[in-house]
């Protein structure tokens, strides 16, 4: 884990090394404040887990890590119990039965709930999301449940739809194409799930903008803060004069971006940032003609060209 000051830091910003890093536990990323060049990821909460299990707590008793926190969302007990045994056989009867109490002992109810908890938990950590996001999903999965409200549909999809709507509520969205590489269902039901949950659960999600995907985007692309800039102004700018209207933010976002990387000496293709982004390449393409009649309005005034606005690929 790198520290927050830039010298005794493992992890520095490139553009500025002897910068502090502000650590954003909520995205899990490292940010340099000099540039907001996103550093690093994968931020790990380094607080203290030590609870105390001792009924002499006033004595000073010594802290133990034994033991979960209590799942608030079911409604048994998850801890392991060994039955009363003699001469060795503790843990097996007569007929080698393990008198272990564990998940076999859960209703039907709690184990549809622990094994939407772990489905959410995989899905979580292969799209680099902190804990209080699955957590959100987990009780938007319990909300669904407890109300019987989504009869038929599929859990994976309920479950990625759930991820997905914690993202956005939590404001680091994730794109349907993102939730759909690491579930199992397809992106057009993990859409239709979606519209369902919120209507059924009566909650909003708020509008995506660009600038919710552009650092991440841009750091997956291993592009300098000046490009990201850039787009952020390229896509604002598309907005503002109706350019791009009736187009996705993560098309717009990555539309941008292709057209600030052409015209900067890091150049990358549409399918590189087709790739990252979770758009099409033609979705991409389409949108940056619609942008590269206006590309001379939409640069920042300071940006430096390594290859100026008029000689751009018309595509």
């Amino acid at each position: 884990m790198a520290s927050s000051s830039g010298k005794d830091s493992t992890i520095c910003c490139p553009h500025h090394p002897e910068a502090y890093l502000m650590e954003d536990y909520r995205a899990g990323d490292l940010i340099c404040q000099e540039c907001g060049l996103v550093v690093g990821d994968r931020v790990i909460d380094v607080g203290s887990e030590w609870r105390t299990f001792s009924d002499e707590k006033s004595k000073g008793g010594d802290p133990s890590r034994v033991g979960g926190r209590e799942n608030t969302l079911l409604s048994g007990d998850l801890s392991t119990m060994v039955g009363p045994g003699g001469r060795g056989d503790a843990a097996f009867d007569s007929s080698g039965n393990s008198k272990y109490k564990n998940h076999r002992d859960l209703s039907s109810s709690d184990k549809a709930m622990v094994s939407a908890i772990k489905e959410i938990s995989v899905m979580g950590d292969r799209i680099n999301v902190p804990s209080s996001i699955t957590d959100r999903a987990n009780n938007l999965f319990k909300r669904v449940k407890d109300g019987n409200n989504l009869k038929g549909r599929s859990r994976d999809a309920i479950t990625a739809a759930c991820l997905y709507i914690a993202c956005r509520q939590e404001h680091v969205p994730r794109t349907f194409k993102e939730i759909c590489a690491v579930s199992t269902v397809s992106k057009k039901e993990i859409g239709r799930v979606f519209k369902l949950i919120l209507k059924a659960l009566e909650t909003t999600v708020d509008l995506v903008n660009t600038g919710e995907f552009m650092s991440r985007f841009c750091a997956n692309l291993e592009l300098p803060i000046k490009v990201q800039k850039a787009a952020i102004c390229i896509a604002n700018k598309a907005e503002e004069f109706d350019i791009v209207t009736g187009k996705s933010p993560v098309s717009i976002a990555a539309a941008a971006i292709f057209m600030a990387s052409q015209a900067s000496e890091c150049k990358k293709s549409a399918l590189e940032i087709a790739e990252i982004a979770g758009a099409s390449e033609s979705t991409i393409k389409n949108t940056y003609r619609l942008m590269y009649p206006q590309a001379f309005r939409l640069f920042p005034e300071d940006f430096e060209f390594d290859t100026p606005d008029y000689r751009l690929p018309t595509m």
